[in-house]
């Protein structure tokens, strides 16, 4: 009986939960997203260019990206406008388990709808691996993700954090752009490990994959290490 009652309360907080998170404008994005994403796919096959693994991955990319856009950037200020703040901060330590569990679910349920997208490129573009495709696509969105997170905890307005984050994101894109050693450098965090670049070696070039995903990783963790850190100013908050 205590199992089934704990499975309701587990079951009611994730429902409560996902209402927070996707209410509103997500499904705005969500429309979005697979707009672009359509619009991307017909532009390919109406060009008739080349399609492989790595125009997947390129394609999905924006959408991944757009998916994370609204949960986490406009989560704090949803939670301000919901009255919701002054009771997460009214619980000791009770703020970085419903902020641990939201951004879990957020990645969780964008990585279904990634697959989903890259089904969609499979049976209309091209035969990839979709599991593969989602996997190395949550690289980048848990980077871009917590360092959302973490500016959304220092201005603690989504607008603001909105702003920050389309220019950081204009930055890097233009960065890479304009240095090309950088498209093949661990430090691109738009690396597309799926091309294999024709003046490196594949072992070099296996090895920078593994390190760029190792630095992703490593940032995301930091960036959400200091979001949560931030929670604990409960006065610039509430």
């Amino acid at each position: 009986m205590a199992r089934n009652k704990y499975i309701t309360l587990v079951s009611s907080i994730i429902r409560y939960n996902l209402k927070i998170i996707f209410a509103g404008k997500f499904f705005w994005f969500l429309l979005a997203a697979f707009a672009f994403f359509a619009f991307f796919m017909f532009q390919e096959a109406w060009n008739r260019n080349e399609i492989n693994e790595g125009t997947i991955y390129s394609l999905l990319m924006f959408p991944c990206l757009l998916l994370i856009f609204y949960p986490v950037v406009f989560g704090i200020q949803n939670d301000d406008d919901n009255r919701i703040l002054e009771i997460i901060f009214g619980i000791p330590n009770y703020r970085y388990k419903v902020w641990g569990v939201r951004m879990l679910m957020v990645y969780v349920s964008n990585y279904f709808i990634i697959l989903l997208f890259a089904y969609i490129a499979r049976l209309l573009l091209y035969p990839v691996n979709i599991f593969e495709m989602a996997a190395q696509l949550i690289f980048p969105m848990l980077f871009f993700g917590n360092l959302a997170f973490m500016f959304s905890t220092i201005t603690r307005s989504g607008n603001g954090t909105a702003v920050i984050m389309i220019l950081l994101g204009l930055v890097f894109f233009i960065f890479m752009n304009a240095a090309d050693f950088l498209r093949t450098s661990l430090w691109n965090v738009f690396l597309n490990p799926f091309t294999l670049p024709t003046n490196v070696h594949p072992l070099i070039w296996q090895s920078t994959i593994l390190e760029s995903r190792i630095f992703l990783m490593t940032a995301a963790v930091i960036f959400l290490l200091v979001g949560l850190l931030n929670l604990q100013k409960r006065e610039k908050f509430v």
